[in-house]
């Protein structure tokens, strides 16, 4: 496996391959890499003839500096996992200095309005970050399939128009969210759960679940006040919002329209650790 840290190495190590017409998949980490990762770089491997992934822990979408000095770098156990599934991967781990050309700062965005409902309204700035260094790493390794997780699946419909408003030449894949076997969809903020409350933690899952079999019987205020109820019951965890929103404009639901698709989202609080989720309703 190829660890590339220059960017301009990088864009000239696949500038061959894309000579050769060889298919690119890329696959966007910030580290501590979990099953739920690899099961992105396992796809990315059957659907491209070579692969990169990125780790890189961007410090410009993280609006608690706390919560940035905490997240984990295992670099070295990350490195051997990969290696465990194949070497056919080029791993690019950049400096801030580097990916950023000296200048740490976000660009300001604008995507009607996705940027700032949920995660957007509870985390200012948050989604400049990450479109920030979306577009940064897309247009540095110009892959043919980028690959992201559905469990942050606000950011994958921001990355999605991004693509769109900046015409870039990529395909970007949604891959089902990875859960523990309790339900806990996988994070590597998980590795900072005590044993009891990670365990404890299927909770979460299971309320989504319940939620998904009320929608379509039971109206959405209905639905949003049981879920606020049975968290307020649970002294775990601390509920930061529970929404219902249209899939593809995340306007929160009033009203269930047949024609469309609707997702619930979820963000609490357990041990000092900020954990999502969500799921499709219908």
């Amino acid at each position: 496996m190829q660890v590339i840290q220059d960017k301009e190495e990088l864009k000239s190590v696949l500038e061959k391959q894309q000579t050769d017409n060889l298919a690119v998949g890329f696959v966007p980490t910030m580290g501590a890499l979990h099953k739920g990762h690899l099961s992105l770089v396992e796809q990315a491997l059957t659907e491209n003839d070579i692969v990169v992934v990125s780790i890189f822990v961007n410090p410009t979408q993280f609006d608690n500096k706390e919560d940035l000095e905490k997240y984990p770098n295992t670099l070295k156990e990350d490195i051997e996992l990969l290696q465990t599934i194949s070497n056919n991967i080029i791993l690019f781990t950049p400096t801030k200095e580097g990916i950023y050309d000296g200048q740490i700062t976000s660009k300001t965005y604008e995507f009607n309005g996705l940027e700032k409902v949920m995660e957007g309204a509870f985390r200012p700035g948050h989604f400049n970050g990450v479109a920030t260094i979306v577009e940064l790493l897309l247009t540095t390794v110009n892959p043919n399939k980028a690959y992201f997780g559905e469990k942050d699946f606000q950011q994958l419909q921001i990355i999605t128009k991004l693509v769109a408003n900046k015409k870039l030449p990529v395909t970007i894949v949604p891959c089902p969210i990875s859960r523990e076997e309790n339900g806990l969809a996988r994070s590597s903020r998980n590795e900072r759960l005590s044993k009891t409350t990670r365990k404890a933690a299927g909770f979460i899952f299971k309320t989504l679940q319940t939620a998904k079999r009320k929608f379509g019987t039971e109206n959405v205020q209905d639905i949003k006040e049981w879920v606020q109820h049975a968290f307020a019951k649970n002294t775990i965890f601390e509920m930061e919002y529970f929404e219902i929103t249209d899939e593809s404009t995340l306007t929160p639901a009033k009203k269930v329209q047949s024609d469309l698709k609707y997702r619930a989202f979820i963000a609490v609080y357990a041990d000092g650790v900020r954990l999502i989720d969500n799921m499709p309703l219908n």
